[in-house]
């Protein structure tokens, strides 16, 4: 990044403010003649006598010319308009492409952070320097040069006129700038370090915020609510002072020059008024000076606020500049563009008087330095005693971070001084925390092959003009110029040809990992578009038929009640009765029904209004006897009661009021509220008799009406077809076609049992574990388990067919059995490749080839398990500890 922001706009808008700056030069001589031309008008056309006059060849009369003048002023109000227009739409372009351009380099320097500088800045103060200090510099850009140039020049054309005019109207309309000149700078400079305090006040907040954020629990679990408020309201104290003395010196800034601005007329209408009276100044000078006097308020107003803005973004742009430039940030060397093929790492692993310390906060943490060597076609177990460095050897093994001192190579490939292509690409590491991105399971399993564009995105041809368009913007801004639409999938690194084989890798890679499983289940969960993937869903109703085939048994059929259109299920709401389908449409979604007009005149029509409302009385009467004395956190809320603890008192008081009323005497609000209650109504779970058969029959009238009438309308509900996929539900649910009866013991494990047979039957098993891919992880990975984001990332790290591969105790959170599947097959898939693990049990490096044993960060022991396990080594206490 450039030191200072003028370097920053000369070097890469320099060609962008020579345009704005000759189009304002073009604008002044027009500006001229439109403050000059109004004089002309009065004195000549309007007050002149010499009639006609001589214009370019032809005689004008009076009328005619000042016709004439009029549209010649007109004109030049055109040409002046054009040219601020086009300086103003140019300056835009500008700013936002150089605001582009500063959050790139901005992105790019966090890339290049050394991993200690993350954990003494927070993602909060990183974000909010990219996103939203970045913007009013980035904004000032366009007007750095051309505004100034614009106004002060406005300003000096003004100036000049009335001069011409009359020198001593001139030397009047500039008597007070000198004063305005010393005193606002000095009141800038005040304002500017308040500003500065601000920005690291409210930086300091945004920390705290992400800190309280990020730790929520601990406040929960603590109750320290109170306290977190109050130390909140302090820190926005701190800053409400700073601000208020900020607005006291702009407001006293600003009346200031309102009062000069207003004082200057004084002179104009006093020494002006005199000169007219003398004879000494024409009336239509005059005039002509007071009008330009008005304009010149504005370019002065204007440089005064831009010199405030240049001070404000000066400060934001050096603040950017320091937190931007950490000590041990990476050099841009290791991110040079690399060739289309890097050779495979083969040979010894050698470590030189290797330095695992790192640098916080001014001092060093000094733990001595370490040599080693393995064979990179060994199995190496790392071991540490307590905090021993085991972590940091690992990531400066994988090339995640770099050494102090010393170096590490392999075979001929020095890591400490080789780019991320070697890096990224030969070697893979998996942390204790593993990072998952926004997106599916299938985004973030080939994230790890996602390195450049490997084949370019194809495009029909008006797609790949707009396509050529933005990318040339794009680098015109400096931005990256590579097509994010292109494939960028390294095929080869994955040991595939193509897309296909890309698939049966992943299925491989996951049974790997013990994941393949749980994307099953996920996948059953998960649903697809059918018309996008016709055949499956062909395959999903074949499942139906054959389950439905199975379900004929009488020990099973009891299990599940399948959807049929001429029957009530008693395991569905009453809501899902009368919808017969998945609601597509939030207005149709089981907390709207009451107030839904359409389901309103379904009810209306079938006479069950009246008929719900009534129900709606002895649902809420039944759940406030039952529930007035059970806890508020109690399960059997969530599992029995239509109505929530919060809304007990609420229910109650309605049932007082209408005690005795007639329907027609209750309120809206109260007629909603307890004609909500029966779409919430299970019969099989509730067991409370308000659905008689009679009932049912007369609901199953309603629900035909519903879908009937529904008419263009039926997008918003995907009705439940026995010969048809519904996309809105899951495969399972799809299969099944049905609900689980309830109450029924095991019922949930034999039906998914069932499922499961003829999924494997039917050869469906790898395609609903591809659906399962898309699975959407959540903010982190959080939808999924703990457990499976480590599977999930350590899944990633094998698929792009590493070198090498550093575990750092990734398995210390999964079971003993999962943990010794996963160990074994990845013993088998790196048989000849090199394999790091740091082991969160000692025991476990007797099935390692050879092991690192450090202590305070330095290898104090390495050999053969064998050779290293014996009586006084600090392996074998280590073993012996557990």
């Amino acid at each position: 990044m450039e030191p200072t922001i003028f370097k920053f706009i000369l070097k890469y808008s320099r060609r962008e403010q020579i345009v704005l700056l000759i189009a304002t030069l073009i604008s002044f001589p027009f500006l001229y003649l439109s403050l000059d031309l109004p004089k002309t008008i009065i004195n000549q056309a309007i007050g002149g006598t010499k009639f006609p006059r001589v214009v370019w060849g032809y005689q004008l009369d009076q009328l005619p010319y000042l016709a004439l003048l009029c549209g010649l002023f007109l004109l030049l109000v055109f040409v002046n308009g054009g040219i601020k227009y086009f300086i103003n739409v140019y300056r835009g372009v500008v700013s936002e492409r150089m605001l582009r351009r500063l959050r790139y380099q901005l992105f790019s320097r966090v890339l290049k952070f050394p991993l200690l500088q993350f954990r003494k800045q927070s993602q909060g103060e990183i974000i909010a320097m990219i996103t939203a200090e970045s913007e009013p510099i980035a904004g000032f850009v366009g007007d750095s040069i051309a505004l100034p140039a614009l106004q002060g020049g406005t300003l000096l054309t003004i100036l000049i006129f009335m001069f011409v005019q009359d020198p001593i109207l001139g030397v009047a309309a500039v008597a007070l700038y000198p004063m305005q000149a010393y005193l606002i700078p000095k009141l800038q400079r005040r304002v500017n370090q308040l500003s500065k305090q601000r920005v690291v006040m409210v930086r300091d907040l945004s920390n705290r915020i992400n800190e309280v954020v990020s730790g929520i629990q601990e406040v929960h679990a603590h109750d320290t609510s109170r306290f977190e408020l109050a130390d909140f309201s302090e820190r926005m104290g701190r800053i409400y002072a700073v601000r208020l003395l900020i607005y006291r010196l702009k407001f006293f800034v600003k009346f200031l020059n309102n009062f000069i601005d207003k004082l200057t007329p004084f002179f104009f209408y006093s020494i002006g008024g005199y000169l007219v009276i003398r004879g000494s100044l024409s009336f239509g000078a005059l005039v002509a000076v007071l009008a330009a006097y008005k304009d010149i308020a504005a370019p002065w107003k204007e440089l005064l606020t831009y010199y405030e803005s240049r001070e404000d973004v000066r400060i934001k742009y050096d603040s950017l500049v320091e937190s931007f430039h950490p000590p041990g940030v990476i050099d841009e060397r290791f991110r040079a563009a690399e060739s289309d093929s890097l050779p495979r790492l083969s040979g010894d692993v050698v470590a030189v008087n290797v330095n695992l310390s790192e640098e916080a906060e001014g001092m060093t943490l000094s733990v001595g330095s370490s040599s080693f060597k393995f064979g990179l076609n060994q199995r190496v177990a790392v071991i540490d005693k307590g905090a021993g460095g085991a972590d940091r050897l690992a990531i400066v093994l994988a090339g995640v971070d770099r050494p102090r001192s010393g170096s590490i190579s392999i075979g001929n490939v020095r890591l400490t001084d080789a780019p991320e292509a070697t890096t990224g690409r030969r070697i893979s590491y998996v942390g204790q925390e593993p990072r998952l991105g926004l997106g599916t399971v299938r985004d973030n399993l080939l994230y790890s092959l996602k390195h450049k564009p490997m084949r370019p995105a194809v495009y029909d041809e008006a797609t790949r003009l707009e396509r050529e368009r933005v990318l040339e913007e794009a680098a015109t801004a400096g931005n990256s110029a590579h097509d994010i639409n292109a494939d960028w999938i390294d095929y080869e690194a994955a040991g595939v040809a193509g897309p296909e084989q890309l698939a049966d890798r992943v299925v491989k890679v996951l049974s790997m990992v013990d994941l393949a499983d749980d994307l099953y289940q996920l996948g059953l969960r998960g649903s697809f578009d059918p018309v996008a993937q016709p055949e499956l869903a062909r395959r999903v109703l074949e499942a139906r038929r054959t389950v439905r085939e199975r379900l004929t048994d009488p020990a099973i059929a009891p299990l599940v009640e399948l959807f049929d259109r001429d029957r009530y299920n008693s395991n569905m709401t009453i809501a899902e009765n009368l919808l017969f389908g998945t609601p597509l449409d939030k207005r149709f979604d089981i907390e709207n029904l009451s107030s839904n007009a359409y389901m309103r005149k379904v009810l209306q029509d079938a006479g069950l209004t009246v008929d719900f409302i009534e129900m709606g009385r002895k649902l809420a009467a039944i759940m406030v006897d039952l529930f007035a004395d059970v806890a508020p956190d109690s399960d059997l809320f969530e599992q029995y009661s239509f109505i929530s603890a919060d809304d007990l008192p609420l229910f109650q008081s309605i049932l007082t009021r209408t005690d005795g009323a007639g329907h027609g005497a209750m309120s809206d609000a109260d007629r909603n509220l307890l004609l909500s209650l029966p779409f919430k109504l299970i019969s099989a779970r509730h067991r409370l008799g308000l659905v008689d058969e009679a009932m049912q029959a007369r609901l199953l009238v309603a629900r035909h009406a519903f879908a009937a009438g529904l008419g263009d309308g039926a997008a918003a509900v995907a009705f439940f077809d026995p010969e048809g996929f519904n996309a809105a539900l899951s495969i399972q649910d799809n299969i099944l076609f049905g609900r689980l009866a309830y109450g029924k013991a095991r019922g949930a494990g034999e039906l998914g049992a069932l499922v499961g047979a003829v999924v494997e039957k039917l050869e469906l098993r790898r395609a609903v574990t591809e659906v399962g891919l898309d699975y959407s992880v959540g903010i982190g990975g959080s939808r999924l388990t703990g457990a499976q984001r480590q599977k999930l990332a350590i899944a990633r790290a094998v698929l792009k067919g590493p070198d090498l591969l550093v575990i750092d105790r990734a398995t210390a959170s999964l079971d003993p059995a999962t943990q010794e599947r996963i160990m074994r097959n990845l013993f088998k898939e790196f048989e000849g490749r090199g394999l790091v693990w740091v082991l969160h049990r000692a025991s476990l490096c007797s099935e390692f080839e050879h092991v690192l044993v450090l202590d305070g960060g330095k290898v104090v022991e390495q050999g053969r398990s064998a050779d290293l396990n014996r009586s006084g080594t600090l392996l074998h206490s280590l073993v012996a500890a557990g």
